[in-house]
């Protein structure tokens, strides 16, 4: 008898953790899949390129839920993700990240009585302003499985009160993905075909690559105005490329703030998951306010300036190469002056983020659809 299993994912960063866990799964005898979209993020190039590129079958479901307020958002999916399940109850759910779409499904599954595995448990930035914060702690407390990237996350986790035969330390899924795009960036050009574009624009020189979308850097117009103003004075002497999120793109429209460009700042629309590798692995530097490429740049050894003022994954600063800087551009100028003279601290290897965490999660689902 086979057991049934849905992935539900809402947003760009849950498409890179699905996708190898789902290749993972697709070899297990008496296992069938199905992959529910919220359609959180709707735009093509936050999602549909995703799935092709990453090899990802056509959703079974896609709710349509699109964008909205933070509880019109979850609200919407838990209703549509309800009708969905009820016409399919699945044995075991998988939710991913920290959106506001893994929430709702994890709120709708326990409701129903589905149980549910988290991908990427135990994250904490410790900071409840951040609406990503309230995901992941609401998901972790009534999750069934939690399976988590590090040794901290776990620790995290125990000190919450959750039992620990519920957790289980498999590594980081997104390292997986990142490991594939490495090889396949080599096989295929065409799949960079953009990043090689601007990578012939700049000549080959040296760059910084950035991307900004968190509400503290982009949703108050005087902080927005005075980080642009960070990157016009980079822009200087580096070139500085940013991929621009839909979100920091009206921002800036709304406020009229991109006004006189300097030459070297180069403002592209936002850049398929292997365009945006290729220019990670050949950056001088990151600066980012992004969670996933915290992790990224440590395993791919580049130095990386985040742009908050807390951050879930703090082995990437204790082991990796990331650097909190906040609002300090004092920080941060400095910080580019020490990777300039190569005195900036080094990344080491963070135990299980070797591209084969959906591996061990293979090995672990069929006892959990045994319980």
């Amino acid at each position: 008898m086979s057991s049934n299993i849905f992935h539900i994912v809402g947003a760009r960063p849950n498409f890179m953790k699905l996708a190898p866990l789902y290749k993972n799964l697709v070899w297990k005898e008496n296992i069938k899949q199905k992959i529910i979209h919220t359609g959180q993020h709707y735009d093509a190039m936050m999602s549909d390129i995703f799935f092709q590129q990453l090899e990802i079958p056509t959703p079974d479901y896609n709710l349509g839920v699109g964008s909205g307020t933070h509880t019109q958002q979850t609200a919407n999916a838990m209703l549509a993700l309800e009708q969905c399940l009820l016409n399919d109850k699945p044995e075991l759910v998988v939710v991913y990240g920290d959106v506001n779409s893994t929430l709702a499904a994890t709120l709708v599954c326990v409701k129903m009585g589905i149980r549910v595995a988290h991908v990427e448990a135990g994250l904490r930035s410790y900071d409840r302003q951040m609406p990503e914060e309230i995901n992941r702690v609401l998901t972790d407390s009534v999750a069934d499985v939690l399976l988590t990237p590090s040794e901290d996350a776990n620790q995290n986790l125990l000190k919450e009160g959750i039992s620990a035969d519920k957790i289980f330390l498999v590594g980081n899924i997104m390292i997986d993905s990142l490991c594939l795009a490495l090889k396949l960036i080599e096989e295929k050009l065409e799949y960079t075909k953009k990043a090689q574009e601007i990578l012939q624009k700049i000549d080959c020189q040296k760059f910084i690559l950035s991307t900004v979308h968190r509400p503290s850097n982009v949703d108050t117009p005087s902080a927005l105005k005075r980080l642009f103003e960070v990157f016009k004075e980079i822009a200087q002497t580096y070139y500085l490329i940013l991929p621009l999120h839909p979100r920091t793109q009206k921002q800036l429209q709304e406020h009229s703030i991109l006004d006189k460009i300097p030459e070297k700042m180069l403002i592209v629309a936002p850049l398929s998951y292997f365009d945006f590798i290729c220019l990670q692995k050949n950056a001088f530097c990151i600066l980012t306010d992004s969670g996933g490429i915290q992790e990224e740049s440590t395993f791919l050894q580049i130095p990386c300036l985040t742009l908050r003022k807390n951050t879930e994954r703090p082995i990437t600063i204790e082991k990796g190469s990331n650097t909190l800087i906040g609002d300090d551009y004092e920080l941060l100028f400095a910080k580019i002056s020490e990777i300039e003279q190569g005195k900036y601290k080094k990344a080491f290897p963070i135990p299980l983020w070797d591209g084969k965490a959906a591996e061990r999660i293979g090995q672990l689902i069929p006892h959990f659809l045994k319980k």
